[in-house]
C-alpha cells in the first residue's frame, strides 16, 4: 500500500468487496487523514484539546528492507501512558471466510474493515499484553523481542513471517511519539478519536477515525461525514498511512546509516 492516496469515491466493485468483507469482520473502523496545513485548523474546529490526549510510544519491529510488510505482516509493540504495554501481530489483507477456525475462535484475534477515502483493507490481529518482559527493557537491548509476545502470537507470526526470518532477527523501527485523543460530538452520537503521530523529522499525522458494528458501516460513513462537513472539516484530501509511514521513515534512516558498501583501492583504481 504505498503512503499515500489520493481519494476517490468507491465504485461498485469495490462497494460490493468492501460489503462482503466486512459481513464476516468484528468491526469496521473508518478513517481519514488530514493534511498538515489543516492540522491547527481542524483542531480548534472540532474543539479538541491537546492537554486531554494521552500519550503513546510505538514501535515497529520488521528487516531494514521492510520484508514483513511488502508480505503484509506487521509487528508492533506499545507504551501507552497509565495503560501499560500491548502487543500486536497484523496480517493484511485477509478474506475472513478463509481464516482457520481455531484462528478464529480465539480471544486474542479480530478481524476489521479499514476503510478511508480511496481505499479499504481488511486485517487480522493477533493482540497480546506482555507478561514476561517490558516494551520499554526490550527496546532498550535488555531483553529479547519475542519475550514482548504470547504464545498464540508467536505461532501466527511463524505462519505469515517469511522463511529465515525470525522475531528476535527483527530490526526496531520507532518510537514514533503519538497523541490520542477520544471525543463525543454532541452532534454525532458516537465516539471519535483524534490521532495525531508525530514523527522525528517534524511531519505530522492527524487521524480521524469511528468504529462501528458491520451491519452499521455505510450509515455510519454517512453521519460522520455530514458531522465533519458540518464543522468545516473536509474529506477530499490525499490520504496517508501512519504504519506506511513510520517503517518507511526508520527504514531509509537505517539504509543511510549503514552507507554504501565499503570500496578499496588498488594499484591506484577504486574496486568494490
Amino acid at each position: 500500500m504505498a503512503t499515500k492516496t489520493k481519494p476517490t469515491r468507491l465504485n461498485d466493485e469495490q462497494l460490493l468487496a468492501v460489503m462482503e468483507l466486512a459481513k464476516d469482520s468484528d468491526s469496521v473502523e473508518l478513517k481519514l487523514t488530514l493534511p498538515e496545513e489543516a492540522h491547527r485548523s481542524v483542531i480548534t474546529a472540532l474543539g479538541l484539546d491537546p492537554l486531554e490526549a494521552e500519550i503513546r510510544q510505538v514501535f515497529f519491529f520488521d528487516t531494514s528492507d521492510l520484508a514483513l510488510n511488502e508480505g503484509g505482516l506487521v509487528v508492533r509493540a506499545r507504551r501507552a501512558q497509565r495503560k501499560g504495554d500491548d502487543t500486536v501481530v497484523k496480517l493484511r489483507p485477509v478474506v475472513p471466510g478463509d481464516l482457520p477456525d481455531p484462528i478464529r475462535a480465539s480471544a486474542a484475534f479480530s478481524v476489521e474493515v479499514d476503510a478511508m477515502p480511496g481505499g479499504f483493507v481488511c486485517s487480522g490481529s493477533m493482540k497480546g499484553v506482555p507478561r514476561k518482559a517490558s516494551v520499554r527493557d526490550v527496546v532498550a537491548g535488555g531483553g529479547q523481542l519475542r519475550k514482548l509476545f504470547s504464545k498464540e502470537q508467536r505461532a501466527f507470526y511463524d505462519e505469515h513471517a517469511p522463511d529465515g526470518i525470525a522475531l528476535d532477527d527483527l530490526t526496531m523501527l520507532g518510537p514514533i511519539f503519538v497523541l490520542k485523543l477520544r471525543f463525543f460530538p454532541k452532534e454525532f452520537a458516537r465516539k471519535m478519536v483524534a490521532e495525531m503521530w508525530l514523527y522525528p523529522d517534524g511531519s505530522r499525522v492527524l487521524e480521524l477515525s469511528t468504529k462501528c458494528v458491520p451491519s452499521e458501516a455505510f450509515q455510519v460513513a454517512a453521519e460522520a461525514r455530514a458531522f465533519l462537513a458540518s464543522r468545516g472539516v473536509s474529506s477530499e484530501g490525499e490520504q496517508e498511512t501512519k504504519t506506511r509511514k513510520a517503517l518507511e521513515f526508520y527504514s531509509a534512516a537505517i539504509r543511510a546509516a549503514d552507507g554504501p558498501p565499503p570500496r578499496a583501492v588498488v594499484d591506484g583504481r577504486t574496486v568494490a
